[in-house]
C-alpha cells in the first residue's frame, strides 16, 4: 500500500523538485504558493526528498538587517537531486574533452568551449530584434533559457544577477572550467560590459551567478541587432 502510494505520489515530487530547479531555493511555502498545493503536502514532499538525498534544507541568505522572528528554511537541490535532470553522455564529452586536451593542449579545449556558446549571441540579437524594448540582460536569460540553463535575472546587492538555476553541463565543467569562462566572455560581449562571474553550480555552488553592473553601453542594442542577420547556431548542452 506505501509503495502504491509513493508510485502515485512521484510526479508531484518531480513537480516540487523541478520547480526548485527553475526557480532556485524556495521556502516551503513559496512552494505551496507556485504549484496550487497545500503546504501540509509539500513538506510531506519536501521531506521525501530530504531523505532521498536529492534536496537539502538551508538558512536563507539575508541582505540587511532583518526582521523579527527567524526565518523560513529554504530548499535547495543537491548534486544528486541535479543529476534527476542532467543530460547523459557526461562521461563521453569528458573522454573526448580529455583527448583534445592530450592533443591540442588548453587552448584547444577554450576554442572549443568558445565555438560552443558562439550562437548565443545571434540568438539574444533575434530576440531583440522581434522584441525591441526587452532589456538586453532578459534577452540574455531567454536565450540561456532555451539551451537548458533556467536562467533569469534578478536584482541583486549590487547591480542585477543573472541567475542560472541549471548547468546541463556542470559535470563536465568541474573538470573543464573552460566552459565556464567561454560562457562568461560570451556574456560580457553580448551584454557589451564586463561582468563578473560569482558562483557557478561546476564548482558546488547552488546557482550560477553572474553580477551585471548597471551602466551599458548606448551601443549595446545596435551592435547585437546587427548580428541578427547571421546563420543561428543553437546553444548545445
Amino acid at each position: 500500500m506505501h509503495e502504491r502510494r509513493a508510485d502515485a505520489d512521484a510526479p508531484t515530487r518531480e513537480r516540487v523538485a523541478r520547480s526548485i530547479l527553475e526557480l532556485g531555493p524556495s521556502t516551503a511555502a513559496a512552494l505551496a504558493d507556485r504549484l496550487a498545493l497545500t503546504p501540509a503536502a509539500v513538506r510531506r514532499h519536501l521531506d521525501h526528498l530530504v531523505e532521498e538525498g536529492a534536496v537539502e534544507p538551508r538558512e536563507p541568505r539575508s541582505y540587511g538587517s532583518r526582521g523579527r522572528g527567524r526565518p523560513a528554511k529554504v530548499f535547495a537541490l543537491t548534486e544528486a537531486g541535479r543529476d534527476r535532470f542532467d543530460q547523459q553522455y557526461d562521461d563521453l564529452a569528458v573522454d573526448a574533452l580529455r583527448f583534445l586536451r592530450e592533443t591540442g593542449g588548453d587552448d584547444a579545449v577554450l576554442a572549443f568551449a568558445r565555438r560552443r556558446v558562439a550562437g548565443l549571441e545571434t540568438q539574444v540579437a533575434e530576440i531583440l530584434a522581434t522584441e525591441p524594448g526587452l532589456p538586453a540582460e532578459e534577452a540574455l536569460a531567454r536565450a540561456l533559457t532555451r539551451g537548458g540553463y533556467a536562467a533569469s535575472v534578478r536584482q541583486g546587492p549590487v547591480g542585477q544577477q543573472l541567475c542560472q538555476q541549471h548547468c546541463p553541463v556542470s559535470h563536465v565543467a568541474h573538470e573543464f572550467p573552460q566552459l565556464c569562462e567561454a560562457e562568461t566572455e560570451l556574456i560580457s560581449t553580448v551584454l557589451g560590459r564586463h561582468v563578473q562571474r560569482l558562483a557557478t553550480i561546476a564548482h558546488g555552488d547552488g546557482v550560477c551567478t553572474t553580477c551585471i553592473p548597471t551602466s551599458a553601453p548606448t551601443s549595446t542594442r545596435k551592435a547585437s541587432t546587427r548580428k541578427a542577420s547571421r546563420t543561428p547556431e543553437r546553444l548545445s548542452s
